[in-house]
């Protein structure tokens, strides 16, 4: 390198004003200081690359300027930004093998400086050929190396060999640094922007996903009781006080508390549900406050606990009559001073959300029963919905089904079956212990089993556990009865088939036999896994 420099400076016309730049430290700090401060602002690539030529324009001449990415994980080269100066077809087209790059990997491969003042000598290199063709006919690279990686190259090409060339290497060298930490920071920005817009495209298609999910016009009632309920909750909604829902299993209180969140303020951010149930003591913290990377075996990275996620939304406490009693002192600790600390670190984050909190049980009962702290129950209970469970509702039961049958079937792309009279009094009858969410299922199971057909007594009778009636009605058929069960055991298993908890499994039957009787009976698991 060395070597051929200084054959340059010997053929070289001396210029003793650009070899005093070069030379002297004092006017190569100004100069170096000028393209840091020229750089230093720049928020995009192309900014950062002309504010980059335009300082270095002042300082030296060239007739082409450029900047490659690296890009170790596919091992090829990409431009930062448009070159300036003379354009050279191929190099400027776009992304390209490394290997397809001879100057910009002998510099990588190396970590030092390639200095060619005659490209003669390399025109069997394809680019350097390419060059020659725009009447270029010297070219310097150099690495960029921040924080000890190769982030790219820095190139300068020359029509005619500049004058002082060792002096301009040594230059350009020091410039290089500068160059690849703004080149590094502005590649980690661009990163950062694009996994930022990638994230909130996500939490925009998951709210609208769970919007969708819990939209208001399909959650159907009629009864006074609950337009009531659904008045109260359209005024409560935007206000920030905690609400209670009781209610059976079943009833809709998770589609109660969504409401309130949707008709709230807080509907563009974060409805997170915490499911107090499984919630164990060694992991509640971890689970709900998040924790520093290292702060145990096992955490390799920081997590992002539960209440930090919710800011600016909504917490769903579902069953919070579940919560283990040591850890219901944690969560009003929370609740109260709206912060908390990570797991292994020592400051406070502050978080800004509202609560909304479900629980089947009877939680005064609790109380007294030194199971649920009271001071806890009264930072929840605000306000208060009481969800009546669905046999007190009977008047719902009739266009629940008829409502719930149209929108199912539509979503299985099948025909809805037909009820008579007396199956919808069949179906009033019925305790549904399991609420609407037992209805829900019973419709789905009624679409696949009778696509377009008339649902009898004896073909609703086994899916409500019903004895059969002593009629004169005609006994189910086996392949009736084999279905039913099928239905069943799909339904349990949320479609699966296979593996150790499949369908299969459970009934003993090689995975091939099974799916037989499924296609001789119409029913695609895939209908179950909803």
């Amino acid at each position: 390198m060395k070597r051929i420099a200084a054959d340059i400076v010997e053929d070289s016309e001396p210029d003793h004003e650009s070899a005093t730049l070069y030379i002297d430290p004092v006017r190569r700090y100004k100069a170096l200081l000028s393209v840091s401060n020229a750089i230093v602002n720049q928020t995009s690539c192309e900014n950062l690359f002309k504010g980059l030529a335009r300082e270095i324009r002042k300082i030296f001449h060239f007739d082409r300027f450029s900047i490659c990415i690296y890009d170790p994980d596919s091992d090829s080269l990409g431009m930062f930004a448009m070159a300036e100066g003379i354009t050279v077809k191929d190099i400027d087209d776009g992304a390209r093998p490394l290997a397809s790059g001879p100057v910009a990997q002998a510099v990588i491969t190396s970590r030092r400086p390639l200095i060619i003042p005659d490209m003669a000598k390399y025109s069997h290199w394809s680019t350097i050929g390419q060059m020659m063709e725009e009447g270029l006919r010297a070219t310097m690279g150099f690495p960029l190396i921040a924080r000890d990686t190769v982030v790219g190259t820095l190139h300068f090409s020359f029509k005619k060999p500049p004058a002082f060339i060792a002096e301009l290497s040594e230059f350009l060298t020091d410039l290089s640094g500068q160059v690849a930490l703004a080149v590094d920071n502005m590649l980690n920005h661009a990163k950062l922007l694009e996994m930022n817009a990638r994230l909130v495209q996500q939490k925009s298609y998951l709210l609208k996903r769970v919007d969708s999910k819990y939209r208001m016009d399909q959650f159907y009632y009629s009864s006074p009781t609950m337009r009531e309920i659904m008045r109260q909750v359209e005024i409560i909604a935007d206000s920030d006080a905690s609400v209670l829902i009781t209610g059976e299993t079943g009833t809709g209180k998770d589609y109660i508390a969504h409401c309130i969140h949707q008709l709230s303020d807080r509907r563009d951010a974060m409805f997170v549900k915490i499911n107090c149930p499984v919630l164990s003591v060694g992991l509640f913290e971890s689970e709900l406050f998040g924790h520093a990377k290292g702060a145990y075996t096992g955490a390799i990275s920081k997590r992002v606990g539960r209440f930090e996620m919710a800011h600016s939304g909504t917490v769903f406490l579902d069953e919070i009559g579940e919560l283990a009693p040591p850890l219901q002192a944690k969560l009003l600790q929370v609740l109260q001073d709206k912060s908390f600390e990570r797991v292994g670190e020592s400051h406070s984050i502050d978080a800004d959300f509202r609560v909304i909190a479900a629980t089947n049980n009877d939680l005064e009962g609790a109380i007294k029963e030194k199971n649920f702290r009271s001071d806890l129950y009264y930072r929840l209970n605000t306000v208060t919905f009481h969800i009546p469970p669905l046999r007190e509702r009977i008047e719902e039961i009739e266009p629940l089904v008829r409502r719930l049958t149209h929108t199912e079937a539509e979503a299985m792309h099948r025909v809805p079956p037909v009820y008579s009279d007396e199956i919808i009094e069949i179906l009033k009858r019925h305790s549904w212990p399991g609420n609407i969410r037992e209805l829900k299922n019973i419709v789905s199971r009624l679409i696949i089993a009778f696509s377009g057909k008339t649902v009898l007594r004896r073909d609703i009778e086994p899916l409500l556990n019903i004895r059969p009636s002593e009629t004169n009605q005609p006994a189910m058929t086996l392949a009736a009865i084999e279905c039913a069960h099928l239905i069943k055991i799909l339904t349990e298993t949320r479609g699966i088939v296979g593996g150790p908890k499949g369908a299969a499994s459970i009934l003993k039957k090689p995975k091939s036999t099974l799916q037989y009787r499924l296609r001789k009976h119409g029913l695609n698991p895939r209908d179950f896994s909803r």
